[in-house]
Parts: C-alpha cells; structure tokens; sequence
C-alpha cells in the first residue's frame, strides 16, 4: 500500500510539473492518428492533449530504452534548438548517444560515410523536423520514438508520445522525466525519491541569458577594492611603533629631529652658494727626458 501510495503522488506530481510546463497544449490541427489522445478541444480551437495518456507512454518508452543493454546503441537526436540541450543532457544522464543539430543524410544507410551507426532506438523529438532521419531508420529497420503533437505526421513512428514539442520548457520536462524514469528502472535512482538533477538544465538557454549569467559569475569573483586609509590603519594597529626603530652605531651621532642647519654642512640657510669651495688638486710634477741621441 505505501508503494502504491509513492507511485500515485510520483504520478500526480508529474503530471502536475507537465500541466506547468504546458505539456498539454497542442495545436489547432489535428492527425487523424493523434485524435485518440486529445481530450477536449477549447473555445479558440486548441486542442487538449491527456497528459495521462502521455505519462503512460513515457513508462512504454523508458521501459524499452532498459530492455536494450548497451545505452550506446541509442541515438537521442534533435534538429530543432530547444531540443538540443535536453537531447544532450538526457544523452549524459541515460549514457546514450547524442546528435544535436542537423541529420547528415545517409548516417544510417550509407556504409561509406565517417559517422554511419546502425542504432537499436531511435528517439527523435518532432517527426517534422525530423523527417530524414525517420526515413532512413525505416529503411533500416530501427524501431523510432518521438514526442508528437496533435498536427505531427505519424507515419514510421512506432512509440509516438502524445504532448507539446514546440515549447522549450515542454521538452525539457519531457526528457527529463524519460530520463528518471530510465534511472528509477536501472535501479540507479530509489523510486519514489526525489531525484538530484533538477529539471532547469534540460532547458532550452537563450545566448544572451547565458553570456548575462557568465558577466554576472565574473563580476562576483571581482576582489573588493579597500581604500588606502583603511589599509595604513590597518597595518599600523598590526605593526606596533617600536618595533621600527633603527638601529643606529655608537660611534655615528643621531640625525636633529628639526633638519639641517647652515653650521652643520657648510651650507647656508639660502641654499648652496655660501658653501665652502672645495680644494685645488696639485699638478704633478713634470720630468725631463735625457736626449741619448742628440736630436733636436
């Protein structure tokens, strides 16, 4: 009964973080395929997907990538931006392999290029958008799972996951809650416990935000700048004054506190013109050679 109760508030806290997220928008198209997951359709013609129905497919979904036993033989791929940095966060957590940005076309089927993979999953995040790599897988035969809105082609989707994969923080939550439920089955993370990872780093980061955070990190590392007052008062209250007396010989009288007076240098009190001239130096003598060859 207590594990029941864990799964039923883990569930409902879900779907709680879903409903903030807007998981449940759709569109106002609707597939012909997705309409067995809408449940009602509002006044301004925006259909309503049941998050139920998506927390159940997400369970289908984690149970499938722990059914494979080399998470690296998984291929987590997003074309579109704000799936990318979910896609690579959920790569680094479940230990998949990661392809954010554009498909190179032939990555599946031809055997010739550097990054040819043949993948046992395939979990893409709009089918739209990523229409290339699900034609290829489909001629491969990897089995594909994506996050569908309600106006998503569903043709060569075998798992489509109801739910709203034009919003950054939809995705976000969406991967985020695939990649716990991986862990809680491995048995990495205790079900019913709150994991560490929080959900804003599968976010999507606007480039100013990121590089306004980054100022904001440096301006805080910045040294506080103290004033040069404060620093002589310190180290005078460290310092005591005696400790700074010189060390002056017996024989060498102590310099006047008051300054140099005229007597004591020869040096008048005007400056140096009534100083004493100094002393002439005395030529030396001039010696005379003897002529030893008498030559004039």
């Amino acid at each position: 009964m207590t594990s029941a109760q864990k799964v039923t508030s883990t569930k409902e806290m879900d779907i709680r973080m879903m409903l903030a997220s807007e998981v449940h928008l759709g569109t106002k198209n609707c597939d012909f395929q997705m309409e067995r997951y809408v449940y009602k359709r509002r006044n301004d013609g925006i259909y309503i997907i049941n998050v139920g129905k998506t927390w159940e497919k997400l369970q289908l979904a984690a149970r499938i990538i722990v059914a494979i036993e080399n998470p690296q033989d998984i291929i987590v791929q997003s074309a579109r931006p704000y799936g990318q940095r979910a896609v690579l966060k959920f790569a680094q957590y479940t230990g998949c392999h990661a392809i954010a940005g554009r498909h190179t076309p032939g990555t599946f089927t031809n055997q010739l290029q550097t990054s040819f993979s043949e993948p046992r999953l395939l979990i893409l995040t709009d089918p739209r958008t990523d229409h290339q790599p699900i034609k290829e897988a489909a001629l491969s035969n990897i089995p594909t799972i994506a996050f569908c809105d309600t106006d998503s082609p569903m043709s060569y989707v075998d798992i489509g996951i109801p739910a709203n994969n034009k919003g950054k923080h939809s995705i976000g939550c969406l991967f985020w809650l695939l990649a716990r439920m991986v862990l809680q089955m491995r048995g990495v993370t205790p079900p019913g416990h709150k994991w560490d990872v929080m959900v804003d780093l599968f976010f999507y980061r606007e480039p100013e935000e990121a590089k306004e955070q980054e100022e904001e990190n440096v301006q805080a590392l910045e040294y506080t700048d103290y004033s040069a007052a404060a620093v002589g008062a310190e180290w005078s209250s460290q310092i005591p004054d005696a400790q700074w007396t010189p060390d002056i010989p017996a024989g060498v009288p102590a310099p006047v506190a008051g300054g140099w007076s005229g007597d004591q240098g020869g040096v008048g009190g005007d400056g140096w013109s009534s100083a004493a001239a100094p002393p002439m130096a005395t030529p030396a003598p001039i010696t005379t050679v003897a002529n030893p060859g008498n030559w004039e």
